[in-house]
C-alpha cells in the first residue's frame, strides 16, 4: 500500500553539496525535500536544466524524493522539473505597495500566461499564503485561485502564516480545501519590537518550534486527518534561533509524525 503522507523539509537553511544534503536530511528522518532553486545553491537558475535532474537522482539514491522546488517560473525550470519528476514549483504571490485588487489582477494575468507551459510539462504551480505584503491567508488564496486554471495552479496552505493572519486552522483548510496540493508546517508568534513608550507600536514574527506558536498543530493534524488528506507535509525549517535549526527541525518532525501517524 502506498504511504498516505510524505514528510518533507525545505532545505533553504543548508547550502550543502547534494550528496551531503541527502545524507543530512536522511539523518534527520525526512523522506522528501523542497529544494530552493536560487542563486547560491548548487542547483540554481543558471544550471537548472542540468543540475535539477542530477539532484533528483542523487536524492533518490539516498531514499529522498524532491517533492517540490521553490524556483523561477520559466520554461527551463518547468522542463527540468518534468525531467526530474518533480510535480510542484512553489511560489508566493507578492502584492507589495500596489493596491491589492490591482495587483491581484496583474497576478492572474501573469499566472494564466504560464498555463501552456505547465500543461506542456505536466508541472503545477503551487501558490503559498505568506504574511506581510503577499496574498496572506486562505481566503486571499481562494479569491486568487477561483480566477485561475486550477488544473495547473494549486494552493499551498501554510499553518504559521495562516495563524499570524488570524484564521483558525479548520477555517483556513476548509477555505482552500478544493485547491490544496501541499501543507506547510512551521510556527510563529508576534513579538513587540518597540518599547512600551512608543507612539507607534511595531511587531514582527518570531519563528518558533511546532508546539510554541499561534498555530495549533494538533488541530491542523486532526482537521487534515478528518478530511483524509494525502500528500506532502513539509516542515519548512524556519526558526528565528538559527543556531538550533537542525535540532528543532528534527524534533518537529518527530512531533508531527506522532500527530499524523499516531
Amino acid at each position: 500500500m502506498d504511504k498516505k503522507y510524505t514528510f518533507s523539509v525545505f532545505t533553504k537553511p543548508w547550502k550543502l553539496p547534494l550528496p551531503e544534503l541527502a545524507q543530512f536530511v536522511r539523518k534527520m528522518g525526512y523522506e522528501g525535500i523542497e529544494y530552493p532553486v536560487r542563486p547560491g545553491y548548487e542547483v540554481n537558475p543558471e544550471n537548472v536544466s542540468r543540475k535539477l535532474p542530477e539532484a533528483a537522482r542523487i536524492m533518490a539514491d539516498h531514499g529522498i524524493k524532491i517533492t517540490s522546488i521553490s524556483g523561477p517560473t520559466d520554461e527551463a525550470t518547468f522542463a527540468a522539473c518534468a525531467e526530474a519528476g518533480i510535480p510542484f514549483n512553489r511560489v508566493m504571490a507578492f502584492i507589495g505597495d500596489v493596491p491589492y485588487m490591482q495587483r491581484e489582477a496583474e497576478l492572474i494575468k501573469e499566472y494564466s500566461a504560464l498555463v501552456p507551459l505547465l500543461e506542456r510539462y505536466g508541472v503545477k504551480l503551487a501558490i503559498q499564503n505568506h504574511c506581510d505584503r503577499f496574498v496572506a491567508n486562505a481566503m486571499g488564496l481562494r479569491h486568487l485561485l477561483e480566477r485561475l486554471d486550477t488544473r495547473y495552479i494549486r494552493a499551498v496552505w501554510d499553518a504559521a502564516h495562516n495563524a499570524l493572519n488570524g484564521e483558525d486552522p479548520e477555517m483556513g483548510i476548509d477555505i482552500v480545501w478544493e485547491f490544496l496540493c501541499m501543507v506547510f508546517l512551521k510556527n510563529a508568534f508576534w513579538i513587540r519590537v518597540t518599547g512600551p513608550e512608543a507612539e507607534d507600536v511595531a511587531w514582527r514574527p518570531y519563528w518558533t518550534s511546532a508546539r510554541q506558536g499561534l498555530a495549533s498543530f494538533p488541530r491542523v493534524a486532526a482537521e487534515l486527518k478528518k478530511r483524509n488528506y494525502e500528500g506532502v507535509i513539509c516542515i519548512t525549517a524556519e526558526y528565528t534561533d538559527e543556531a538550533a535549526v537542525e535540532r528543532l527541525a528534527t524534533e518537529d518532525l518527530q512531533y508531527v509524525k506522532r500527530l499524523f501517524l499516531g
